[in-house]
């Protein structure tokens, strides 16, 4: 369906876990079970447990998420590595909340606001540690813009790492995301920055634990 605001997103990470789980998770499954057959039980007991980590790290929980004006959601799981001002453009700044996400926590990214769709930029050639400060700008990232109701714009973006090098994102420009809406995910270890206008009022301090479509990072500015 569309209306003044545009074409309702629909998601499709609606699984207890994202399908790459299969193509990832069955074939390790397979070669235990081939090992397991050719009476190598230690090998397949090694290949078993590979398989059930890679499943869950394709996991995709239901999550609460809350209401309230201008409230921002996180994007992903993980740990807060840095909430600061950066310079946007010359003379411009803004609020930007990065989330280190390690192999272990979630990975399916959520919408931080209900909003428009209005951009969507992907750049960088590099594949740096997630936490290396050189990693925003040089690494392989995808930056979504979106407007919302009252016409403010946030910028939130996937940053692949290390050994995070696909970035997944089923959005498009047009779309209509409400807040929380499971829209795309990084496959391993991985990193989320939310892009706020400057005056946005932060919930969460470096260091903080944070979980996806749940939990509070900021008030949006007025």
């Amino acid at each position: 369906m569309a209306d003044a605001r545009g074409a309702k997103f629909e998601e499709r990470l609606t699984g207890i876990v994202a399908p790459e789980a299969l193509w990832f998770g069955a074939p390790l499954a397979l070669a235990g079970g081939i090992a397991w057959g050719a009476g190598a039980a230690a090998a397949a007991f090694a290949l078993w447990a590979l398989g059930a980590f890679v499943v869950s790290f394709f996991r995709n929980p239901n999550r609460e998420i809350p209401g309230g004006e201008g409230v921002v959601v996180s994007p992903a799981d993980g740990r807060v590595i840095d909430v600061a001002e950066l310079e946007v453009a010359p003379g411009e700044k803004a609020l930007r909340i990065a989330i280190f996400l390690s192999v272990f926590n979630v990975h399916v990214n959520r919408a931080p606001l209900a909003g428009r769709v209005v951009a969507i930029e992907r750049r960088g050639t590099k594949f740096l540690a997630a936490f290396n400060p050189d990693a925003e700008a040089l690494n392989v990232r995808l930056d979504v813009t979106l407007e919302t109701a009252r016409g403010a714009r946030i910028r939130f973006a996937q940053i692949t790492g290390l050994i995070a090098r696909r970035i997944v994102c089923h959005t498009r420009v047009g779309d209509w995301l409400e807040q929380g809406a499971r829209y795309g995910m990084i496959r391993f270890g991985s990193r989320c920055d939310v892009i706020l206008p400057l005056g946005s009022r932060p919930r969460v301090a470096k260091g903080d634990r944070v979980r996806g479509g749940s939990s509070v990072l900021a008030e949006l500015a007025q």
